[in-house]
This record gives structure tokens, C-alpha cells and sequence, in this order.
């Protein structure tokens, strides 16, 4: 690990300036240092953020829930307001990492989390992720992992949070502050980027702007939620698919539909048209095939990770038909 210089921020303003200035912030730091630690992040400056009063879940006038970004995944998951009134997201959260991770792991390094690709990781390989321009080393490699969806020719890495996935689904809404002073709210749809010819820059955050807070709206009434993690073994290991999914049916059909799924590209992936096929139709195997394939048109697989697709489409029925039974 290379030397670095360290200051604790008092305020958030403070913070603020300091990652402006071209520090990086850190909280629980269960990502950041193990990529220190292999030098493939090098900052020579950290901002720790831990002690700053961004650590309380609130119920909003509607009903929805003001969460702050330092809130420890596991106290999260374990709030009675998140738990009975979005169990996706508990779920999520209970599916990820070890219960000491979670218990050091907060809101906004979740969101923020970088790719468990093998060639990120491995600094004697090409990553255009870790090094613009370098090349990427998995499309012609090992690539059981990586994303079937909105990859690139330059990246085909794929976001490996499960909070965001739900969060998607949830239709979550990011809020920050800019250095220049001004508070930003930014829909999770458009948080994370795809990587295109960029695959270094992950998110539309500026240099210096702190997560403050992620918001949700009120509870969907009567629907039905979950989280469906699927993996190669039963803990501590990240999604090779995963389905946070919104279901609520009135009168033997369709009201409400939110589908997002994880482990397939560069952010939680989520259509529209998938969910509009749902609306106003009885619950079918047919119906449910079709949602499926809109969700996921296009996909592509590179050799390793074709089974995604198949793979993919079969957690998609198994959600949907769990929510309407």
C-alpha cells in the first residue's frame, strides 16, 4: 500500500471542499482498502466521513423513508420501516457480504461499490475500467461473470451491489451535495452509467459531491415484494443474477410492476416495456415469457456467460410467479 495523507471531516461542507480538492472519501472502507491494499486505487489523500450525522433512517411526511448515507447496511435491513414496508430491500441487503461487513458496509459505499472483475483486480492484465484506454482483457478472456447487457466494446464489467438492485426497483432517488454548495437529487435510473467509451467513470457524481441520503417513496399499497439472489454458493458470494421485483394484483390482474434485475451489466437494469406488458393482464406463463423476453432484448453473452441469459430469464419467471400466486 502506498503512503497516504488522512484527515477526519468535521462538517459536511467540510467534507465537501476536501473531496473537491481531490480526496477521496471514506466510511467503512470495506471496499476502497482492499483495492489500496493490491494499488488499484492509489489515493494520496483519504477524507474519513464516518462521523458526520448522516446516519438516520426517517419516516418523510409521505410516507416514504429519508435514509442517510453513512446507515450501516445491517441496522437498515434490520429497521422495522424497511422490513414491513420494503422487504426487497431488507432481502437485498441480507443476501450481500458477511454480517461483519454489513455491519461496517454503509449506504453510500454500497451505491458506490466498483466491480468484482477478475481483471479489474489483477493489475498485470488490461482493464480499461482501472486504466483509460489500456484495453479490456475479459472480452477475450474468462467472462463467466461479467454482463450479458449494456456492456461495450471498452468494458463488460457488471455492478455487483445488490442494495442498488432493489433500490431500482424501488425506484430510489440518490440526494447529494455539490461543491458548490447545492443539494442534487438524482433518480438511481440515472446514477450509475453505462460504460461506453468511459468504463472508468461509473457514476454522474462530480468530483467532491458527497451522497448524503438516498430517498424511497411510500410503500406501494398491497403489493408484494422480494429479492431472488442467484449464486454459486449460498453466502458471501456475489450475484451471478439476481430480481428485486414490485408485484401488486387487484381483482386477478396486474396493477403495479417493477422488475430490476442485477448481475447482468454496468448498473441495475430495469425496462419499462417489460413492466407496461404486465399491466392490466391476468397472471400467465405466457404473459410472464414475454415480460421476460422485453427485459431482456438484446442480451449477449461472450462465451463464459452465455448461461446468463438462460439463467436470467428463468429467475425472472420464478419471481413473477411467486409474487402472483
Amino acid at each position: 500500500m502506498r503512503p497516504f495523507d488522512y484527515a477526519r471531516a468535521g462538517s459536511v461542507d467540510a467534507a465537501v471542499a476536501a473531496g473537491a480538492a481531490g480526496g477521496r472519501f471514506i466510511a467503512g472502507g470495506t471496499n476502497l482498502l482492499d483495492l489500496m491494499k493490491i494499488e488499484v486505487e492509489t489515493p494520496a489523500r483519504l477524507v474519513d466521513i464516518s462521523r458526520l450525522p448522516l446516519d438516520r433512517i426517517e419516516v418523510r411526511e409521505d410516507g416514504g423513508l429519508s435514509i442517510g448515507a453513512l446507515v450501516p447496511n445491517s441496522d437498515l435491513a434490520a429497521d422495522r420501516c424497511v422490513v414491513e414496508g420494503h422487504p426487497a430491500l431488507s432481502r437485498a441487503l441480507l443476501a450481500g457480504a458477511s454480517g461483519q461487513l454489513r455491519n461496517k458496509a454503509t449506504v453510500g459505499g454500497n451505491l458506490l461499490q466498483r466491480t468484482r472483475c477478475y481483471y479489474f483486480y489483477d493489475t498485470a492484465t488490461a482493464c480499461n475500467k482501472r486504466e483509460p484506454s489500456a484495453g479490456c482483457s475479459a472480452l477475450g478472456g474468462y467472462n463467466r461473470i461479467m454482463a450479458v447487457l449494456g456492456w461495450s466494446e471498452q468494458c463488460i464489467a457488471t455492478h455487483p451491489s445488490d442494495m442498488a438492485v432493489a433500490l431500482r426497483a424501488l425506484d430510489a432517488v440518490v440526494v447529494t451535495l455539490t461543491p458548490a454548495g447545492e443539494t442534487r437529487r438524482v433518480p438511481i435510473a440515472e446514477f450509475h452509467r453505462l460504460p461506453g467509451d468511459t468504463p472508468h467513470i461509473e457514476t454522474v457524481l462530480e468530483p467532491g459531491e458527497l451522497i448524503t441520503a438516498v430517498e424511497l417513496p411510500p410503500p406501494v399499497a398491497g403489493a408484494r415484494q422480494t429479492y431472488r439472489k442467484v449464486r454459486d454458493r449460498a453466502s458471501y458470494a456475489f450475484a451471478l443474477i439476481s430480481v428485486a421485483a414490485v408485484v401488486r394484483v387487484e381483482a386477478g390482474r396486474i396493477a403495479h410492476a417493477a422488475l430490476a434485475l442485477g448481475g447482468v451489466a454496468h448498473k441495475p437494469w430495469r425496462v419499462a416495456e417489460a413492466e407496461a406488458l404486465l399491466i392490466g393482464e391476468a397472471p400467465s406463463p405466457a404473459l410472464f415469457a414475454a415480460s421476460a423476453d422485453r427485459l431482456l432484448k438484446g442480451a449477449e453473452g461472450h462465451g463464459d456467460n452465455d448461461f446468463k441469459i438462460i439463467l436470467a430469464r428463468r429467475t425472472i419467471l420464478a419471481t413473477l410467479r411467486e409474487l402472483t400466486t
